[in-house]
Order: structure tokens, then sequence, then C-alpha cells
């Protein structure tokens, strides 16, 4: 075994026998805790302007299309999909189109979502998997300000935690057009001292496309936690697999000749199956000298099997261009920190060291020319170990009434096959305040993101370096108001292009924008939501192609009004515009603005019986979920093929109706 490997196993070995010892030793786990309201975005609350927390009463009271439009709650995020509903979103924050998940981390209950060395593209976050009314909280971060923040969350990081212990027992039945149905029961259930939460679900959806989806989802799971004064504790076990067809984006060129519908499709043999198991553990823990421990560990297993056609006949003009992506993963890490009340000079502060241990074995990863989903040909087939492991330590310190100062470092190591790399990240944020109900931040720090492993290049981990300057306040009664101006520098984005299984290196470049939040609770039963941000992104190193980042996300509004418990009646109404984005390098090719609303009608029967009617975009319009720009080839075309826009359009404006009971 090489050095590298060996380190990362040993590290995580002494890792579980402090955890197993901090157990005994401590007992028991913090109680958790309960928020009020939808927002824990106080004066006093976060280290910048840019973070914050969404309760679970907001959740609720959103309709969502898909599982991971829950990551939409944190302002300024787009989700998006361009192909089936079983396949990983596409998200854009921050001036970057993000893929699939590339530099933001999503975590649930301490699980990482991203993963490396990726079958379809590197930071792959799919959270299809997630029941949304089991969701307590997110908390989100923007920017590689945070110690405790590692791969891929240079753009930002949200960390989506579970209820221990569900508000009530549920069982929800949903009906829709174009054959959406969908079934959940979840509950809880008392054990001994502690509290098993159960949840139940199945899914389907054909969707407004020529050819049906036909997408199939089945999720369970079991939570079992017991907590008290002292500490807490959970364990979670999690199952999921779907299967469907895919809907790639169609060539503009076909549908504006009429040749092709915009629903449609070029080869209806395009689609998907996957799965993922995983059983996880979590546990804080008060000590005697009012410090904390908090670990965590997880394994899941997963796999997945993509079939997509983007060229159609450009490559092969018999057979087609489909290829196919899979992988079979096994993954499993932990983290463990402790937390000291430290003084520093006479002033008190707290102090966190912490380690994260994570190791990916795929066994294999491949890349195949297909037709029809049979294979021809193997393009690339591979084992892969990815082991990394990140220390960090971290200190909070008051150092007058007016000026708090948070800082860090962390250190990551990470061997790939035969090669290891490592790279240090400084952070800093100092809070000042708060004068009048006004607090300032002033954040900097550097960041990171791994590339793909089958990539041997000479930057196996990218840097980034972030700045950021903000302020919160209440001043007005009833009003949360925030603003942050940032920036952003990659040394380099080169990822790992898993749609043609080679590798692509772009140069270097600058991001930056604005931010702007808001959140009013106008009465005791109407709150409304306001969130702009606008951002540039450019190649720092010119280039006759053009200096702009194609896909790059410019201006971004979200406007919400959520009515609760207006007598019988509840509702939402959310206003979505994703402004247009540069195509090219050169900027000659741009997508339109996607300016999508959606809306929720509810009526509570008896407290425990209610019925929603969810409308999804409700004014219908002809948009695109995403575009791109690159060359095909559909048949009957020159061999050397057409540039062309390729779009993913919106779904029509469709009703689901939900009838919910709690038992």
């Amino acid at each position: 075994m090489n050095p590298p490997a060996l380190f990362v196993r040993a590290t995580f070995a002494l890792a579980l026998a402090c955890l197993c010892g901090a157990v005994r030793a401590q007992g028991t786990q913090l109680e958790p805790v309960t928020v009020q309201g939808n927002y824990e975005n106080t004066v006093g609350t976060s280290n910048a302007a840019s973070e914050g927390v969404v309760t679970s009463k907001l959740i609720e009271a959103r309709p969502t299309l898909r599982p991971a439009e829950v990551l939409e709650f944190v302002p300024g995020v787009i989700v998006t999909q361009h192909s089936g509903d079983g396949k990983a979103n596409q998200y854009f924050l921050r001036g970057f189109n993000l893929d699939h998940g590339t530099d933001f981390a999503t975590w649930v209950d301490g699980m990482p979502v991203n993963m490396v060395t990726h079958a379809h593209g590197q930071g792959y976050s799919d959270l299809n998997w997630l029941l949304p009314e089991l969701v307590d909280r997110i908390a989100y971060r923007k920017g590689p300000y945070y110690a405790e923040e590692g791969d891929f969350s240079s753009a930002g990081a949200a960390h989506i935690r579970l209820f221990d212990r569900l508000p009530a027992n549920v069982a929800e039945a949903s009906l829709g057009e174009n054959g959406y149905r969908r079934a959940l029961v979840a509950g809880n259930a008392g054990i001994a001292t502690g509290n098993l939460v159960y949840a139940i679900e199945g899914a389907a959806n054909e969707g407004p496309w020529l050819n049906p989806e036909r997408f199939r989802r089945t999720n369970a799971l079991l939570r079992y936690s017991q907590g008290n004064a002292g500490g807490r504790y959970s364990i979670t076990a999690m199952a999921y697999s779907a299967r469907w067809n895919a809907t790639d984006p169609v060539p503009q060129r076909a549908v504006d000749a009429g040749t092709l519908d915009r629903f449609g499709t070029v080869d209806p043999s395009d689609g998907g199956t996957t799965s993922r198991y995983s059983l996880s553990w979590e546990m804080q823990n008060r000590t005697n000298d009012g410090g904390e421990w908090r670990a965590n560990a997880y394994a899941v297993r997963s796999q997945l099997a993509l079939y997509s056609n983007f060229t159609y006949f450009l490559d092969d003009p018999v057979r087609g261009d489909q290829f196919s992506q899979a992988e079979h993963r096994t993954l499993f890490g932990g983290t463990l920190s402790r937390r000291w009340n430290t003084s520093l000079g006479g002033h008190e502060g707290r102090t966190t060291i912490g380690v994260q241990l994570r190791e990916d074995r795929l066994d294999p990863i491949g890349l195949y020319t297909t037709q029809a989903r049979e294979r021809l040909a193997t393009v690339e087939e591979t084992r892969v170990n990815e082991s990394s492991v990140g220390v960090f330590i971290q200190n909070d310190t008051q150092w007058t009434p007016w000026l708090r100062a948070v800082t860090g470092v962390r250190g990551d190591h990470f061997h790939f096959l035969a090669q290891g790399a490592s790279i240090a990240s400084p952070k800093l944020s100092l809070v000042f305040g708060p004068w009048a109900r006004t607090e300032y931040f002033a954040n900097w720090g550097w960041g990171f993101h791994s590339n793909d492993a089958r990539a041997l290049t000479d930057t196996p981990l990218v840097r980034s370096k972030g700045l950021e300057f903000g302020a919160r306040t209440e001043i007005i009664p009833g009003v949360q108001s925030s603003i942050a101006l940032w920036q952003l520098r990659l040394a380099s984005e080169l990822v790992f292009a898993g749609d043609a299984g080679v590798t692509q290196a772009s140069r270097s470049s600058k991001r930056s924008g604005i931010e702007w939040n808001n959140h009013w609770r106008a009465t005791p039963w109407l709150l409304i939501d306001a969130d702009f941000s606008a951002s540039r992104a450019r190649f720092t190193q010119d280039d006759p192609a053009g200096n702009f980042v194609p896909g790059s996300v410019g201006k971004v509004v979200s406007l919400g009004a959520t009515v609760t418990d207006w007598g019988p009646w509840f509702g939402q109404f959310q206003l979505r515009y994703f402004g247009p984005r540069p195509l090219t390098e050169d900027d000659s090719r741009r997508s339109k603005a996607t300016t999508l609303a959606s809306l929720r009608i509810g009526y509570k029967f008896t407290p425990r019986v209610k019925i929603a009617l969810d409308v999804f975009n409700l004014f219908d319009r002809k948009a695109s979920d995403i575009d791109y720009y690159y060359v095909s080839r559909l048949a009957g075309e020159p061999p050397t093929g057409v540039a062309d826009t390729h779009f993913h359009p919106v779904e029509p404006r469709s009703v689901r109706l939900t009838l919910t009971a709690n038992y």
C-alpha cells in the first residue's frame, strides 16, 4: 500500500477511535434546536452577509417541481434540468454554470453529495433521493471563507439537515398532469428513549415529452435518534432507485424548421438508471468544560448508467453517436471535531479543530459507445481509488464589543491513482458592530476544487481566492436585509468533460458581483421575500476566441409571497428570473432569459387534513431550462455538422393536486 493512502486509512481509524472514546466519555447528545419562523438570519448569527439558515416552515410552504429545487432557497441559486428527472440537476450561482455541482458543495446530514471522479462530471450532485418533507433546515454559505468547508465549496456550500422527529406523521398522495403521481408515508415511532423516523415514497412521471419519460422513483428511510440536554446522536439508513428515458437538449434549427417538436427527441433510446444506498451516523456531545465534540461517519454504495447522444450522427453517421457513462461506487468517510472555549489576552472566544476523511472506490468507471443502449465498444474503463484527508483549525474571538474575528486554516491531501497532491487554505472573517441593529462583514479566503483522477494534469487541485464585503440590518422592524459585494478568482477552470471523455483545460478566471437579499414579515400570516443578484465572469488571460465564460449566469431575481394560517387558507407565489448567459467565449451567441412563476393554493379542512393545488410555469412561458452552443449533425446534414443552439425546454404549465393527512 502506498504511504499517502496508508496515512489516510490510519488517520481515519484514529478518528473513529477518538470518536468512540468521546461518546463513551460524554454520553448522549444535544437536544435539537427548534427555530421559530422561516429564517435564522438575525443580526449576530453569522460570519458573513451571505450566510444564513432556511427552516422547514418555509420549505414546506413552497412547491418544488423536482427535489433538488430545495437548493433554490439559497439566495441566488438556480436549479434546472437538461435531461431526465433521474439525472443530477444543473446548478447556477455567482457567475458560475456549476454543471452538476462543481464549486458548490452540498451535504445531507454530514454526508457529501458531490461525487469526485464521476462518470458524468466532476462534483456531480444528485439530490433526487432527497425527500423535501423530511428536511428540517438548510444552512448555506457563499465563498471560500470557512475552514470546515473543503472540496467544491469555492462558490458556496449548503448543509441540509433532516428531522430527528417529524412535526407530525404524514400520509400524502399527489396527482398531476402528464402522468405525474406520488405517494409518501412518513412518521415517528418511539423506541426505548429515542425516536424512529420512517418514510417510504414512490413516484412516477411521463412528462410533456413526445417520447414519454417513464420516470420511476422509489425511496425509503429509517432514522433513529436519541438526545437530551447533554447531547444527541442519530443513525440513518436510506435506499433509492430510479430509471427514466432522457429528455436531452434538442437543436434549435430542427425546431425552427418544424421537423422536430420542442418536446421531441432525436434519439429516443437515451436514458438511465441509478441507485443509492447509505448508512450514516452523527453525534454532538457537550463537554464538562463548555466545549463540544461533533462527529459523523457514513458509507454509501451507488450505481449509475447514463445513455446520451448530444451530437446525433456527427461521429458515426450510420449507428449514431450514443455513448454510455457508467460507474459503481463505494464511498465512505467521516468527520471529527472538538471545540473549546478559549481566552486570548483576556478576550473570550472559541477554537475548533477537526479532521475530515473520505475514500471513493470506483470499480469500475467507464465510457462506452452504444446504440439503443447496447454496448458497442469500450472507450475507457478504469478502476479508481481516490482518498483525501482534510485538517482544519478555526478561532472565533470577540476582541472588542464591536469587533469579532474568525481566523482559520485548513490543509487537504488527495491521493489519485498513483499521484498525490496537497493544498493549504487560509481564511479570515471580521464582523463589526452591531450599531443601530446593523452589522458589517469583511471576508477573505482561499479554497479549491479537485479535478478528475483520470485527468492526469499538472493541477489536480485548482486554487480559488475569494473576497467579500457585506452588511446585514434589521433597522426596519420586521425586515431582515443583507447586501454583499464579492469577488472570486480561479487559477484554472480545468475540468474533466465526462460527456466527451476527455480533459478540457480553460484559462484562469475572475468573477465579481453583488447580492441583495430581503425578508419581510409583513403580517403574522404574510412573508415577502425579494432576492437580487448580479455577477460578471471573465477569463483573465486574453485569447482571440474571447474572454467570456460560457454559461456563466449574470442576473438572478427571486420574488416570493408566502401565506400561512390565514384562517384555513395557505399559499405561496414565487417568481424566478434567470438572466441571459453567453454561450460562446466571444459572446456572439447568448441564451435568452427565463422567467417562471409558480403558485400554491391550499385549504385546511381540519387541523390534520389539508389539500393543496400547485401550478408550475403559471403563465405557460415557452422558455429554456438551459441552452448550449455546439456542433451536431442530423441525418442528411453535411458530414462536418452544424454549429447551433441546443436547448432543453421548460415544462409547460402543469397542475398537481396533493392531499395530506396527519395521523
